[in-house]
């Protein structure tokens, strides 16, 4: 039987979670919805257009692809948020971000466990680019 204490404790955890994870994706929605305005985010999509054309994405996502592979999740939904993508897009963007996420934090994790973080980095955005290929060609 659930006491009350416990919907307490999970309520009062669940408050915090939704906290935290405002605290990163709102700033970042309202970040990149600011750059929207300027002539920034217009160049990094010029500049990204070709590469993110081969994986079905406009160049604007690359920031998604970027604040996911640096910062971590929240963070690319923050900017995912603020870009009119389509289901297929988001469906691609997901599927890239999970193979490579977070890198710098995993990075230094799987270091201190030994393992070669150069080839695993590699190995990451390599999966996560052909993931992206593989799922617009499908789709």
């Amino acid at each position: 039987m659930v006491k009350a204490d416990t919907c307490r404790r999970g309520l009062a955890n669940g408050i915090w979670v939704l906290w935290e994870l405002t605290k990163v994706t709102i700033p970042i929605y309202i970040f990149i919805t600011f750059l929207k305005h300027t002539p920034v985010l217009p160049w990094v999509a010029d500049q990204c257009a070709p590469f993110m054309s081969l994986v079905g994405l406009p160049g604007e996502a690359s920031l998604a692809l970027i604040m996911g592979y640096c910062l971590n999740l929240y963070a690319a939904i923050g900017v995912i948020l603020s870009l009119d993508l389509t289901t297929k897009q988001i469906t691609i963007i997901a599927s890239m971000l999970l193979f490579a996420h977070h890198l710098f934090l995993e990075s230094a994790i799987a270091k201190k466990t030994g393992v070669k973080v150069s080839g695993l980095v590699a190995l990451r955005l390599g999966l996560s680019f052909l993931s992206g290929v593989f799922l617009n060609l499908v789709i």
